[in-house]
């Protein structure tokens, strides 16, 4: 299910007598700076485009109508991080038992070229889909988005305390993963 009317929105608002979180302009800005960075994440979590197309609408409808007050827009894209990651993880309960073969590829629009060390950028995301979400989700925001620990203990909901072990802990099932894969099999 998507959320491209905008009317929706309205019509939502108006019948339920709640006004969005932020004004147009305002979500405008707001958007043109988060919009590919959740993309990103959505896609490497989900490991399919039009899954993270969907999870994304949803999320910006869920950040919209939501009642929180945000100290700024640091406190709303962890907001919406965390509402993105709570989809996932209500989408993977949903499709526990559909594989991640099915899914579309993802594709950075460049298809012709490839991109120097384009071989081991395929083995760490094809390990990256053998981790656990939340490990996906743990290297993903600390290292392709260049969270703090306090902003991934936010969005995942750990305590702050626990992200340099879970971290540790990730990274090391990781390099498992690509030491398995560079032998020639897979660990699983």
């Amino acid at each position: 299910m998507t959320f491209s009317n905008v009317g929706r929105l309205d019509a939502d608002a108006d019948a339920q007598d709640v006004s969005l979180a932020m004004d147009e302009d305002a979500f405008r800005l707001f958007y043109d700076r988060t919009a590919s960075p959740l993309l990103s994440y959505l896609c490497r979590m989900t490991g399919s485009r039009q899954v993270a197309d969907d999870l994304l609408q949803e999320s910006y409808y869920r950040l919209l109508r939501a009642t929180q007050r945000f100290d700024d827009d640091g406190h709303r894209k962890n907001y919406l991080f965390r509402i993105a990651t709570n989809l996932v993880y209500d989408w993977r309960r949903t499709a526990a038992a559909r594989p991640l073969d099915g899914a579309a590829p993802i594709t950075d629009g460049n298809a012709g070229a490839q991109p120097p060390h384009a071989e081991q950028r395929v083995e760490v995301r094809s390990a990256m889909h053998l981790l656990k979400p939340r490990d996906r989700a743990l290297l993903w925001l600390a290292y392709a988005e260049g969270s703090s620990h306090g902003e991934i203990a936010d969005v995942l909901g750990v305590r702050r305390e626990s992200i340099k072990v879970l971290l540790f802990r990730a990274k090391a099932r990781l390099a498992g993963l690509l030491r398995g894969s560079s032998s020639g099999g897979r660990r699983s």
